[in-house]
């Protein structure tokens, strides 16, 4: 029997962190699974036609990959996501995948990283392992994407087992949802005394909204509003897929997909 692990992304422009994050979390799954070849797809149309366009790479789409793997005579596939929440990318997979569950023996689905109570515990736990102490004056801002999905709500949850592991200084805001730069301000401006923040991506990669929406130096910039707003502000773009004990959760996804 062919076995292979599909790693479905939502997929990065900027090879670095495509490298440090993506390629990071495939190669864990691909040492955890050594009986199982390894696939790449991602689920955003644009990233792939920008890499084909101007680097003249290939990566497949989830149809494109599953198609091949039938081709190839694969008849064990289990399709781990890297998306943060069980949002519209996530459900687009899933529709996307819907039509090969009768291809293969056997296709299973491996959770995205913020799906049970034990996954928010765990990510918290594996972030305070790289976000700056606890410090008076100091706050730490994540900056998530958003979503209108009703996923959305993981960033307020994420923020509650923060303040349960003893980080109420830690201050969640999104790109595209709730909540947004307006309540981190007013976050801020609860802890009192706040004269520096430390910005980093709550997101898999450190890619576009990282560099430019968080960290950017045009004046709508996270970095550059909270500046303007009289806070000493330090970015760090680290991506959630260049923290091992991350990884380790999607690879323990992917394992009691495999086990189903």
């Amino acid at each position: 029997m062919k076995k292979a692990i599909l790693a479905v992304s939502f997929g990065t422009t900027f090879p670095d962190t495509l490298e440090k994050n993506i390629a990071a979390i495939e190669a864990d799954l691909a040492a955890a699974f050594p009986d199982r070849a390894l696939r790449r797809a991602f689920t955003s149309g644009m990233v792939i036609r920008r890499l084909a366009e101007r680097d003249g790479v290939e990566v497949d789409t989830v149809a494109q990959a599953l198609d091949r793997l039938c081709r190839e005579g694969f008849s064990d596939v289990v399709i781990q996501a890297t998306h943060v929440m069980n949002g519209e990318e996530y459900d687009k997979l899933r529709a996307l995948a819907a039509p090969y569950e009768e291809a293969f023996d056997r296709l299973s689905f491996g959770a995205p990283l913020l799906t049970s109570t034990r996954d928010y515990q765990e990510t918290v736990a594996a972030m305070l392992e790289r976000l700056p102490e606890k410090t008076p004056g100091q706050a730490v801002v994540l900056m998530g994407h958003g979503t209108p999905h009703h996923a959305n709500a993981v960033y307020a949850a994420l923020e509650y087992v923060f303040r349960d592991a003893g980080r109420d200084d830690v201050a969640i805001g999104t790109v595209e949802g709730y909540p947004e730069l307006q309540e981190v301000y007013r976050r801020l401006e609860e802890m009192g005394g706040v004269d520096h923040v430390v910005c980093l991506p709550l997101m898999v990669v450190a890619g576009d909204h990282a560099r430019n929406d968080l960290a950017g130096e045009n004046e709508d910039s996270w970095r550059s509003r909270l500046t303007a707003r009289g806070y000493q502000v330090r970015c760090i773009l680290e991506g959630l897929g260049e923290n091992p004990a991350v990884r380790a959760i999607f690879v323990r996804h992917a394992l009691e997909a495999a086990a189903q």
